[in-house]
């Protein structure tokens, strides 16, 4: 476990917020083997405070050290050193990434290279997963990693796990799949980007439109023979916008979802309500703007962390104006004293998705592994 907030002691560079929180990540994400404790202290003893490129490139390093390693135990025969030094390998490479810019080439070989263990992961999983492609926008597919559970001869419930625009699909093999795995669910790790490199993600970003990506989705899982179209659940990872509420809300093939039910949207428009009616009351969103949450069909997991940015206290008065409407939302808070306190559940994520995860399985049905 690591600490809701990094002590000064753990923000090794704090003057760059970013850095100090992608390494609390790392520390975290080594609960689920995508890291070591060990490698990632040695390598924060090693980067150079001032010298940005030092991070991308001892990360890098540690990256290419654990790819060459996984390769040379597959070549062996074991498999299972293998994966567990790609899935390491894909949390070093996003990280030697993160300080670049998106047209940088290094950051570009970085993301291709971490794309490459995640297939080396795949191809070696039992049973295999696969690399998707699916239809989206004119000139931009969606890309996905579909991993299946173990086969029960009839089709599987799924999870569709997403993450905000710009999280990365590959941290969700490391941070997601153990835990879909363990309870007999598939699924479907996607993100935003598609197959286009990092400078196509402000385009992505201005579409008003991208809720329309879980339709989408939901017509690829569909189409799938062991997919059961009755028992698909979405996890919106990282929530920080209602983009997947939005889409929840025009989607009604979904059984159920975790993401923020519309409170971030909530939140903001009575942000903007607050500053903007003193000036013009004109452009204040009517009532009938802010019922995302209420129009949403399904049963809602909404979890968030005490530390947050979102308060509990607001989040709990939003909800509770929600179940006049809709009552199958579920609030769940974590506190700084059980951890998963953080935005995200980034001190503690293992914590937070075992919740998360029962909860799928309890409303899709899941039968244990």
């Amino acid at each position: 476990m690591i600490p809701a907030c990094l002590p000064d002691d753990w923000a090794f560079w704090p003057e760059r917020e970013d850095l100090s929180a992608e390494f609390m990540r790392l520390l975290a994400a080594a609960q689920e083997g995508g890291a070591t404790i060990a490698e990632c202290l040695l390598i924060a003893r090693r980067i150079r405070r001032g010298d940005e490129l030092s991070w991308h490139r001892e990360w890098l390093a540690l990256a290419q050290t654990n790819r060459e390693r996984g390769d040379a135990a597959f070549a062996g025969g074991h498999i299972a050193t293998a994966q567990r030094n790609w899935l390491r390998a894909i949390s070093y490479y996003n990280a030697a990434a993160l300080p670049l810019d998106a047209t940088d080439a290094r950051r570009t070989d970085a993301v291709l290279a971490m794309q490459g263990c995640a297939r080396s992961f795949l191809k070696v999983r039992s049973p295999a997963g696969e690399v998707v492609t699916l239809p989206w926008l004119n000139g931009h597919s969606l890309q996905g990693y579909f991993v299946p559970a173990r086969s029960t001869g009839r089709p599987a419930a799924t999870v569709v796990c997403i993450g905000e625009p710009g999280h990365r699909k590959e941290e969700f093999l490391i941070k997601l799949a153990p835990f879909a795995r363990e309870r007999g669910l598939s699924m479907l790790a996607i993100d935003l980007l598609g197959e286009r490199s990092d400078d196509g993600l402000d385009g992505i970003l201005r579409r008003r439109d991208l809720e329309t990506s879980i339709t989408a989705i939901m017509d690829y899982l569909s189409s799938r023979a062991d997919v059961d179209s009755g028992r698909v659940a979405i996890l919106a990872d990282g929530w920080g916008s209602s983009f997947v509420a939005r889409a929840i809300v025009h989607e009604p093939r979904l059984a159920a979802a975790v993401c923020d039910g519309g409170l971030w949207d909530l939140h903001e428009r009575a942000f903007l309500a607050n500053r903007v009616m003193q000036h013009d009351a004109s452009l204040v969103p009517g009532p009938e703007a802010t019922l995302i949450a209420r129009d949403i069909d399904c049963p809602v997991l909404i979890t968030l962390g005490d530390d947050g940015w979102l308060k509990p206290d607001r989040a709990r008065q939003m909800v509770q104006q929600v179940r006049s409407a809709r009552p199958d939302v579920t609030l769940r808070v974590f506190t700084a004293e059980e951890t998963a306190a953080a935005q995200s559940h980034a001190d503690n994520p293992s914590l937070a998705n075992e919740y998360i995860f029962d909860w799928l399985a309890s409303r899709l049905g899941a039968l244990p592994a």
